[in-house]
């Protein structure tokens, strides 16, 4: 590594990554460019078998300060960002995606909120469209979001962020905490920053970084066929087994078994995530009778109809409908009358 960079940094930034050669590279010149004497910059790659690590070399050639190892074997998001952790040498990690892009003034701000000792940092996140173009949502987190949280205001927390925190991306925290908390048992869960950060004993000092620092890269996640069993079975596996959350916490974050819900198996119907092959998944142990025979009958109609009536729905129920209605869109069972709808309701999503 080149002397002019600490072997003690004060922020290592950790990338996992895996089969994004053809994003990689621009997430990287964001970064790289920001790399201060107090910056370190990690690539785990998980024994990607595209080019990212011809991509990669590439840019060890002209920057040797980045470290990267290339695994043998492919130990999961969870066990990669893990690694990643462990390999790093700063006092705070920044779990960074890759795919997705830092603001110019990132770095620079986020070192500035690490003066005050948080062990925790969230970093707020505006989203655009897969290419970049069109700007689906000026910031994930809420106005009037940021500043600092103590222990009194877990809850409040976990109500306001805990579905934000499912990007991985707006997570920095304190290495030695990350070291310090259980982390084996969320191997597996996709979510393994969600249980080190709610799990007990609650981390003291956070702080939230209102002002958007990160562009998400809509529609690029590498999970998207398996979103039924992600979002409708370990995301709320996850979220209800924290026992220092209320239940009435833990229910605006999501239901214990939302796939019972009908709008939600309308929107994953709608999306194509949701057919007989789910419903016969989370309904075989369930009592006959009248939700499960319209769970039935959702599993089994026209997507594409079903996908123009929950356009309808969300442009009359919600009041942030951007992202469902990009989503929506980007269904391969969104018609032509889907997308003329979506185009007159929200033209801001359309070059």
């Amino acid at each position: 590594m080149s002397n002019q960079y600490s072997d003690t940094p004060k922020l290592s930034i950790c990338i996992a990554t895996y089969n994004r050669g053809e994003f990689i590279g621009e997430t990287l010149d964001t970064i790289l460019k920001q790399l201060t004497s107090e910056v370190e910059l990690i690539v785990v790659d998980g024994a990607s078998p595209d080019n990212t690590k011809e991509v990669m070399e590439e840019y060890l050639l002209i920057n040797p300060e980045i470290r990267y190892f290339k695994e043998q074997v492919n130990s999961g998001i969870d066990g990669d960002f893990d690694k990643a952790v462990g390999y790093a040498r700063g006092e705070y990690c920044w779990l960074m995606t890759d795919d997705d892009l830092l603001h110019p003034s990132a770095i620079s701000t986020v070192l500035s909120v690490l003066k005050v000792g948080s062990e925790l940092i969230i970093v707020n996140s505006e989203v655009r469209s897969r290419d970049l173009s069109i700007l689906i949502q000026d910031q994930l987190l809420a106005h009037g979001s940021g500043g600092e949280y103590g222990c009194s205001e877990r809850e409040r927390l976990f109500i306001l962020a805990a579905k934000y925190l499912s990007y991985i991306g707006c997570v920095v925290i304190k290495r030695t905490c990350w070291l310090s908390r259980d982390r084996a048992s969320y191997y597996g869960t996709l979510f393994i920053h969600v249980g080190v950060i709610f799990q007990s004993p609650p981390i003291e000092r956070i702080n939230v970084i209102e002002r958007p620092l990160i562009t998400i890269r809509y529609s690029n996640a590498m999970w998207t066929p398996r979103s039924f069993n992600i979002w409708m079975l370990k995301w709320p596996n996850l979220i209800w087994s924290f026992p220092n959350y209320s239940d009435i916490a833990k229910q605006k974050i999501c239901s214990r078994k939302p796939w019972r819900r009908i709008k939600l198996q309308l929107k994953m119907r709608a999306l194509g995530y949701y057919s007989k092959n789910e419903y016969h998944k989370v309904w075989r142990n369930e009592n006959r009778g009248l939700k499960r025979l319209i769970a039935y009958l959702i599993a089994t109609s026209p997507q594409s109809l079903i996908n123009i009536i929950m356009v309808i729905f969300y442009r009359f129920s919600a009041k942030n409908n951007s992202i469902i209605m990009t989503d929506l869109s980007n269904s391969p069972h969104a018609g032509l009358v889907s997308r003329f709808l979506i185009k007159m309701f929200k033209p801001n999503l359309f070059k």
